[in-house]
Protein backbone atom coordinates (compact mmCIF):
# COMPACT_ATOMS: atom_id res chain seq x y z
CA UNK A 1 0.00 0.00 0.00
CA UNK A 2 2.97 2.32 0.46
CA UNK A 3 3.71 2.28 -3.31
CA UNK A 4 0.14 3.46 -3.96
CA UNK A 5 0.75 6.49 -1.77
CA UNK A 6 3.88 7.46 -3.68
CA UNK A 7 2.26 6.87 -7.08
CA UNK A 8 -0.66 9.12 -6.13
CA UNK A 9 1.77 11.72 -4.82
CA UNK A 10 3.33 11.98 -8.30
CA UNK A 11 -0.17 12.38 -9.75
CA UNK A 12 -0.97 15.24 -7.38
CA UNK A 13 2.29 16.99 -8.25
CA UNK A 14 1.70 16.60 -12.00
CA UNK A 15 -1.85 17.93 -11.81
CA UNK A 16 -0.67 20.87 -9.70
CA UNK A 17 1.75 21.77 -12.50
CA UNK A 18 -1.04 21.42 -15.06
CA UNK A 19 -3.25 23.79 -13.06
CA UNK A 20 -0.42 26.31 -12.83
CA UNK A 21 -0.05 26.21 -16.62
CA UNK A 22 -3.77 26.68 -17.13
CA UNK A 23 -3.82 29.62 -14.72
CA UNK A 24 -0.95 31.27 -16.62
CA UNK A 25 -2.83 30.84 -19.90
CA UNK A 26 -5.96 32.43 -18.44
CA UNK A 27 -3.93 35.26 -16.89
CA UNK A 28 -2.59 36.09 -20.37
CA UNK A 29 -5.89 35.85 -22.23
CA UNK A 30 -5.61 39.57 -23.12
CA UNK A 31 -1.84 39.64 -23.75
CA UNK A 32 -1.08 40.66 -27.33
CA UNK A 33 0.68 37.89 -29.26
CA UNK A 34 0.68 35.45 -26.31
CA UNK A 35 1.04 31.75 -27.16
CA UNK A 36 -0.58 29.30 -24.78
CA UNK A 37 1.25 26.43 -23.07
CA UNK A 38 0.18 22.86 -22.65
CA UNK A 39 1.68 20.30 -20.29
CA UNK A 40 3.18 17.06 -21.62
CA UNK A 41 3.01 14.10 -19.21
CA UNK A 42 4.88 10.81 -19.29
CA UNK A 43 4.74 7.72 -17.12
CA UNK A 44 7.65 6.90 -14.82
CA UNK A 45 9.74 3.73 -14.86
CA UNK A 46 8.16 0.32 -14.34
CA UNK A 47 9.04 -2.43 -11.92
CA UNK A 48 9.12 -5.61 -13.99
CA UNK A 49 8.10 -8.47 -11.72
CA UNK A 50 7.21 -10.77 -14.61
CA UNK A 51 8.98 -10.27 -17.93
CA UNK A 52 6.57 -10.20 -20.91
CA UNK A 53 7.43 -13.07 -23.24
CA UNK A 54 9.22 -15.10 -20.57
CA UNK A 55 8.67 -18.84 -20.71
CA UNK A 56 5.96 -20.13 -18.38
CA UNK A 57 6.59 -23.71 -19.52
CA UNK A 58 8.87 -25.32 -22.06
CA UNK A 59 6.39 -24.62 -24.85
CA UNK A 60 4.47 -21.53 -23.68
CA UNK A 61 5.25 -17.84 -23.07
CA UNK A 62 3.83 -15.25 -20.71
CA UNK A 63 1.53 -13.03 -22.80
CA UNK A 64 1.96 -9.86 -20.74
CA UNK A 65 3.99 -10.43 -17.58
CA UNK A 66 3.71 -8.22 -14.49
CA UNK A 67 4.65 -4.56 -14.95
CA UNK A 68 3.95 -2.16 -12.11
CA UNK A 69 4.11 1.57 -12.81
CA UNK A 70 5.59 4.08 -10.38
CA UNK A 71 3.63 7.17 -11.35
CA UNK A 72 3.71 10.15 -13.68
CA UNK A 73 5.82 13.22 -14.22
CA UNK A 74 5.76 16.41 -16.30
CA UNK A 75 8.01 15.78 -19.30
CA UNK A 76 7.74 19.36 -20.52
CA UNK A 77 5.53 22.24 -21.52
CA UNK A 78 4.88 23.01 -25.17
CA UNK A 79 4.09 26.38 -26.71
CA UNK A 80 1.25 26.19 -29.20
CA UNK A 81 2.17 28.60 -32.00
CA UNK A 82 -1.30 28.74 -33.52
CA UNK A 83 -1.96 32.24 -34.88
CA UNK A 84 -4.41 34.21 -32.76
CA UNK A 85 -7.25 36.27 -34.20
CA UNK A 86 -6.39 39.68 -35.64
CA UNK A 87 -8.07 42.79 -34.26
CA UNK A 88 -8.12 46.10 -36.11
CA UNK A 89 -6.91 49.06 -34.04
CA UNK A 90 -6.28 51.78 -36.62
CA UNK A 91 -2.99 52.73 -34.97
CA UNK A 92 -0.29 53.11 -37.63
CA UNK A 93 2.37 51.68 -35.30
CA UNK A 94 0.40 48.48 -34.60
CA UNK A 95 1.52 45.55 -36.76
CA UNK A 96 0.26 41.99 -37.01
CA UNK A 97 1.77 38.99 -38.78
CA UNK A 98 -0.67 37.06 -40.97
CA UNK A 99 0.94 33.65 -40.60
CA UNK A 100 4.23 32.37 -39.22
CA UNK A 101 7.24 34.44 -38.24
CA UNK A 102 8.49 36.78 -35.53
CA UNK A 103 9.51 40.41 -35.26
CA UNK A 104 13.21 40.80 -34.45
CA UNK A 105 14.07 42.93 -31.44
CA UNK A 106 17.54 44.30 -30.54
CA UNK A 107 18.18 43.47 -26.89
CA UNK A 108 20.30 45.64 -24.54
CA UNK A 109 23.03 42.95 -24.36
CA UNK A 110 23.46 42.94 -28.13
CA UNK A 111 21.52 39.73 -28.75
CA UNK A 112 18.29 39.44 -30.74
CA UNK A 113 14.90 38.64 -29.19
CA UNK A 114 11.80 37.56 -31.07
CA UNK A 115 8.17 38.49 -30.51
CA UNK A 116 4.70 38.21 -32.01
CA UNK A 117 3.61 41.38 -30.23
CA UNK A 118 3.42 44.13 -32.83
CA UNK A 119 2.32 46.87 -30.43
CA UNK A 120 5.13 49.29 -31.29
CA UNK A 121 5.88 52.90 -30.29
CA UNK A 122 8.21 55.75 -31.21
CA UNK A 123 11.04 56.72 -28.85
CA UNK A 124 12.63 60.14 -28.42
CA UNK A 125 14.88 59.57 -31.45
CA UNK A 126 12.07 58.52 -33.77
CA UNK A 127 12.98 54.82 -33.67
CA UNK A 128 10.26 52.18 -33.69
CA UNK A 129 10.54 50.34 -30.36
CA UNK A 130 8.65 47.91 -28.12
CA UNK A 131 6.88 48.96 -24.92
CA UNK A 132 10.18 48.24 -23.09
CA UNK A 133 12.04 50.62 -25.43
CA UNK A 134 13.86 47.87 -27.37
CA UNK A 135 14.24 48.81 -31.07
CA UNK A 136 13.25 46.74 -34.07
CA UNK A 137 16.06 44.92 -35.86
CA UNK A 138 16.97 46.22 -38.42
CA UNK A 139 16.27 49.66 -36.96
CA UNK A 140 13.57 51.85 -38.47
CA UNK A 141 13.78 55.60 -37.76
CA UNK A 142 10.82 57.81 -38.63
CA UNK A 143 11.76 61.43 -39.57
CA UNK A 144 10.50 64.12 -37.21
CA UNK A 145 8.59 65.90 -39.97
CA UNK A 146 6.79 62.78 -41.23
CA UNK A 147 3.06 63.30 -41.68
CA UNK A 148 2.19 59.60 -41.76
CA UNK A 149 3.81 56.19 -41.96
CA UNK A 150 2.76 53.25 -44.10
CA UNK A 151 3.93 49.65 -43.73
CA UNK A 152 3.32 47.44 -46.76
CA UNK A 153 2.41 43.77 -46.61
CA UNK A 154 5.97 43.00 -47.70
CA UNK A 155 7.45 45.04 -44.83
CA UNK A 156 8.33 48.15 -46.84
CA UNK A 157 8.12 51.24 -44.61
CA UNK A 158 7.37 54.58 -46.25
CA UNK A 159 6.50 58.03 -44.92
CA UNK A 160 4.93 61.13 -46.37
CA UNK A 161 6.63 64.44 -45.66
CA UNK A 162 5.59 68.10 -46.06
CA UNK A 163 6.07 69.72 -49.43
CA UNK A 164 4.17 67.22 -51.57
CA UNK A 165 7.24 65.17 -52.38
CA UNK A 166 5.32 61.89 -52.26
CA UNK A 167 6.24 58.80 -50.27
CA UNK A 168 9.82 58.16 -49.15
CA UNK A 169 11.01 54.68 -48.22
CA UNK A 170 12.83 54.67 -44.88
CA UNK A 171 13.44 50.97 -44.36
CA UNK A 172 12.16 47.42 -44.56
CA UNK A 173 10.88 45.25 -41.68
CA UNK A 174 12.24 41.71 -41.79
CA UNK A 175 10.79 38.70 -39.99
CA UNK A 176 12.47 35.61 -38.58
CA UNK A 177 11.25 32.06 -39.08
CA UNK A 178 12.22 28.91 -37.18
CA UNK A 179 12.11 25.22 -38.02
CA UNK A 180 10.68 24.51 -34.54
CA UNK A 181 9.17 27.68 -33.12
CA UNK A 182 7.90 25.73 -30.08
CA UNK A 183 11.54 25.24 -29.10
CA UNK A 184 12.08 28.96 -28.45
CA UNK A 185 12.77 29.96 -24.85
CA UNK A 186 10.18 32.32 -23.37
CA UNK A 187 11.81 35.24 -21.54
CA UNK A 188 8.67 37.09 -20.48
CA UNK A 189 7.70 40.55 -21.75
CA UNK A 190 6.36 38.81 -24.90
CA UNK A 191 9.92 37.94 -25.95
CA UNK A 192 11.56 34.68 -27.01
CA UNK A 193 15.19 33.79 -27.61
CA UNK A 194 16.72 31.25 -29.96
CA UNK A 195 17.75 27.82 -28.63
CA UNK A 196 19.31 24.69 -30.06
CA UNK A 197 15.82 23.13 -30.12
CA UNK A 198 14.31 25.97 -32.19
CA UNK A 199 17.07 26.00 -34.78
CA UNK A 200 18.74 29.10 -36.15
CA UNK A 201 16.63 32.10 -37.12
CA UNK A 202 15.98 32.40 -40.86
CA UNK A 203 15.53 36.04 -41.81
CA UNK A 204 13.36 36.97 -44.75
CA UNK A 205 10.99 39.62 -46.01
CA UNK A 206 7.32 39.21 -45.04
CA UNK A 207 5.50 36.90 -47.43
CA UNK A 208 8.63 34.97 -48.38
CA UNK A 209 10.14 31.64 -47.27
CA UNK A 210 7.11 30.57 -45.29
CA UNK A 211 6.65 33.66 -43.09
CA UNK A 212 3.45 35.66 -43.15
CA UNK A 213 2.62 39.09 -44.50
CA UNK A 214 2.28 42.18 -42.33
CA UNK A 215 -0.98 43.96 -41.57
CA UNK A 216 -0.73 47.57 -40.40
CA UNK A 217 -3.24 48.93 -37.92
CA UNK A 218 -3.98 45.53 -36.37
CA UNK A 219 -2.77 43.35 -33.50
CA UNK A 220 -2.71 39.60 -32.95
CA UNK A 221 -4.76 38.51 -29.95
CA UNK A 222 -3.71 35.80 -27.51
CA UNK A 223 -4.47 32.32 -28.88
CA UNK A 224 -5.90 31.23 -25.51
CA UNK A 225 -9.45 29.84 -25.70
CA UNK A 226 -11.15 30.63 -22.39
CA UNK A 227 -13.72 27.86 -22.82
CA UNK A 228 -11.03 25.27 -23.58
CA UNK A 229 -8.96 26.33 -20.58
CA UNK A 230 -11.98 26.15 -18.28
CA UNK A 231 -12.73 22.63 -19.50
CA UNK A 232 -9.09 21.68 -18.91
CA UNK A 233 -9.33 23.18 -15.43
CA UNK A 234 -12.32 21.00 -14.56
CA UNK A 235 -10.58 17.88 -15.90
CA UNK A 236 -7.44 18.75 -13.91
CA UNK A 237 -9.48 19.29 -10.75
CA UNK A 238 -11.18 15.90 -11.12
CA UNK A 239 -7.85 14.16 -11.74
CA UNK A 240 -6.46 15.82 -8.62
CA UNK A 241 -9.47 14.69 -6.59
CA UNK A 242 -9.10 11.10 -7.82
CA UNK A 243 -5.44 10.99 -6.83
CA UNK A 244 -6.40 12.42 -3.43
CA UNK A 245 -9.02 9.66 -3.10
CA UNK A 246 -6.37 7.00 -3.75
CA UNK A 247 -4.23 8.44 -0.94
CA UNK A 248 -7.26 8.44 1.37
CA UNK A 249 -8.08 4.82 0.46
CA UNK A 250 -4.49 3.64 0.95
CA UNK A 251 -4.44 5.43 4.31
CA UNK A 252 -7.63 3.64 5.39
CA UNK A 253 -6.15 0.27 4.38
CA UNK A 254 -2.99 0.99 6.37
CA UNK A 255 -5.12 2.06 9.32
CA UNK A 256 -7.09 -1.20 9.16
CA UNK A 257 -3.90 -3.26 9.09
CA UNK A 258 -2.29 -1.36 11.95
CA UNK A 259 -5.39 -1.62 14.15
CA UNK A 260 -6.13 -5.27 13.52
CA UNK A 261 -2.69 -6.88 13.63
Amino acid sequence: MQPALWVSKTGLSAQDTALRTISNNLANVSTVGYKKDRVVFEDLMYQIQGQPGAQSTQNTLLPSGVQLGTGVRVAGTQKEMVVGSLQTTGNEFDLAIEGDGFFQIAMPDGSVGYTRNGQFHLDQDGQIVTSQGFPLEPAITVPNDALSMTVGRDGTVTVTQPGGGGSVQIGNIQLAGFVNASGLEAMGSNLFIETAASGAAQQSNPGENGVGNLMQGALESSNVSVVEELVNMVATQRAYEMNSKVISTADQMLQFVSQNI
